[in-house]
């Protein structure tokens, strides 16, 4: 067997690892699972990395479980919260579950036939016949509570210092988790719960139950764990999210343009630690753009490919050269290539810079740019700004330079909706007509 921890290491994807899991991932094919909670019905690029994991597993020669928490997710993990989480009802949570199934689907070929072949479940398949007491006879027994209230997320909430304290709801999520890799080791003979850093304690506590509810057979109460580092920008602030929040691994939610520009704006500390994370580009190679990008990082190459690679990965070759064009033609030195984007594409690109809504009838009799840098949109603070600037030669309506004799009609429109204001090289302002 390659060595997978040897891989996943130097790219950064190892965080803890109980003793003997990389001997038995180099002894044999493995059997390994990692869990999704269904809370949204898709999953934004902080769950990358659990896929990405399940694919280097698959790539490795051992066999991916992604399961699906239909139970678990009528629960809750309290890993990491401050509060209790508000239960989904049992339709949303339904739907959840197999909007995520799809997502997984696009990165692991469920139906494949091989002997490894990746394998997707959902764990309210075995927990919806398990009666309460059944199950506290035949699980709850086997972990104490002092063994429970060790685990962090149990002693946050438990201090007051987060929160109002925990459910019992809550407090048995960590062995409803441990009773799913039982299960899947009973089932698929799965030796390995694979996670984030913040799932050390549940995950923990699944080897300890296997471990428990098999001590008479030495061979079957083996289990392992590990968990990859939870990501973070270099900044500090929150890895995943732009400014309109997550940014997700389906077009419905997050638009193949959004996606790649999150990836393209990224840092360079940022983008030379993601490459590695994110992509499956081999050691050499990622060295070699590294170091391509240090020679002119103002072009950016680092963040290109990057941005490309998880295009491929995510979306299509078709996304991604509409990702690029679309790029591209907002700064191109006229406006034709964004004349070839229909509306949704312009408000996709125009996102994020200064805008202002102006109604469509105004320009019935043309709107004189003076009235319209100021009064009508607010892009300049005062008539007499805007005269200075139009004198300077520095405004631009649609790439173009205009004077003070320009007057604005119909016919400038974009798409027949907007407009592109312009002060200077990287002063830019939209104008809606509605």
């Amino acid at each position: 067997m390659k060595n997978l921890v040897e891989e996943l290491q130097w790219r950064g994807l190892v965080h803890d690892m109980m003793p003997g899991t990389e001997e038995q991932l180099l002894k044999e094919p493995t059997t390994v699972y990692i869990g999704f909670d269904p809370t949204s019905d898709s999953l934004h690029i902080g769950s990358l990395v659990p896929i990405i994991l399940l694919k280097h597993l698959r790539n490795f020669g051992h066999r991916p479980i992604a399961l699906v928490g239909g139970a678990t997710g009528m629960i809750g993990d309290p890993s990491g919260k401050s509060d209790e989480r508000n239960l989904l009802d049992e339709e949303t949570l339904n739907f959840n579950v197999n909007g995520i199934k799809n997502v997984l689907s696009n990165f692991l070929d469920f139906d494949a036939t091989d002997e490894n072949a990746p394998i997707l479940v959902n764990n309210y398949d075995w927990m919806k016949e398990f009666s309460f007491i059944n199950f506290a006879r035949d699980v709850g027994k086997r972990i104490t509570v002092n063994y429970m209230m060790a685990k962090d997320s149990v002693k946050k909430r438990l201090s007051g210092d987060a929160g109002e304290g925990m459910s019992f709801t809550e407090f048995t999520y960590q062995l409803i988790q441990g009773y799913d890799f039982y299960h899947l080791n009973k089932e698929y003979n799965c030796l390995l719960q694979m996670g984030g850093s913040d799932q050390w304690g549940n995950i923990t506590t699944g080897t300890e139950l296997v471990r428990r509810m098999n001590v008479d057979n030495e061979e079957r109460s083996k289990a392992y764990a590990m968990t990859c580092p939870l990501i973070t920008k270099a900044d500090g602030s929150k890895f995943g999210k732009s400014e309109g929040g997550n940014v997700w691994l389906t077009a419905d939610k997050t638009s193949p343009y959004k996606f790649y520009q999150f990836w393209l704006n990224t840092s360079d500390v940022d983008a030379e630690k993601y490459i590695k994370i994110f992509t499956f580009l081999d050691k050499e190679t990622i060295e070699a753009v590294i170091a391509e990008h240090n020679e002119a990082p103002h072009l950016r190459v680092l963040q290109k490919r990057l941005a490309e690679e998880l295009m491929l990965l995510v979306h299509s070759k078709e996304d991604l050269d509409s990702a690029i064009f679309a790029s591209g033609a907002f700064f191109s030195k006229d406006m034709s290539d964004l004349k070839t984007l229909n509306e949704n594409q312009l408000a996709e690109i125009f996102e994020g810079i200064p805008q202002a809504e102006v109604s469509l009838s105004d320009l019935n009799e043309g709107i004189d740019i003076v009235t319209l840098l100021n009064e009508k949109t607010g892009f300049l603070v005062s008539n007499g700004e805007a005269r200075r600037a139009l004198k300077e030669n520095s405004i631009s309506v649609n790439k173009e330079k205009v004077t003070e004799e320009f007057n604005l009609t119909s016919n400038d429109l974009v798409s027949n909706k907007f407009v592109l204001l312009q002060r200077g090289k990287k002063n830019y302002f939209v104008v809606k007509f509605v």
